[in-house]
């Protein structure tokens, strides 16, 4: 009986290594599993709009654009066009916009030229031109062109002046 005893006292000393081993197993199975779940997750989760699969460059973020300065041409332009037989006039507002004061101040200092050249380009223009959307823009891209012109020939950087808006826009 002492051998049998013997044995039954080892027998729970053994089965604990081997219980412990079983859990120690479980649990890196369960992890193992776990990790492969959010790793499969993240690769074929879905992408962004717009992301791509290269890797990401962080990129650095230009400065804040500056505010805008409108410059208003007051007051608004009247020109009549058309040839003879048929006077036509038109009456224009138009603002430039940029964003550096120093051309700001230029524009407004060199307002009497830009005021000759506008003259000219508006009172060069036809009916059927200004009538239609395409000639309107092609006038206001025209318009722009004049205003570099005069903001160049004074020293300025004719890019920076942006943008050339009709705030109205009559014809009669």
């Amino acid at each position: 009986m002492a051998t049998e005893a013997a044995k039954a006292a080892a027998a729970p000393a053994a089965e604990a290594p081997k219980k412990k081993s079983k859990w120690l197993l479980f649990i890196v199975i369960g992890l193992v599993l776990v990790g492969g779940g959010v790793g499969g997750w993240l690769a074929f989760k879905p992408k962004a709009e717009g992301a791509t699969t290269a890797p990401e460059k962080k990129v650095e973020k230009g400065k804040p654009l500056a505010a805008p300065i409108y410059y208003k041409y007051d007051p608004a332009f009247v020109v009549n066009f058309g040839g003879e037989g048929s006077a036509r006039y038109l009456q224009v507002m138009v603002e430039t916009m940029t964003r550096d004061p120093a051309v700001a101040e230029i524009i407004k200092n060199n307002e009497p030229a830009v005021r000759n050249d506008l003259v000219l380009l508006f009172s060069s223009q036809d009916n059927p031109t200004l009538l239609s959307a395409e000639g309107k823009e092609k006038l206001r891209q025209s318009t722009l062109e004049v205003i570099r012109k005069v903001v160049a020939a004074e020293g300025g950087d004719s890019k920076a002046v942006e943008n050339v808006y009709f705030t109205s826009f009559v014809i009669q």
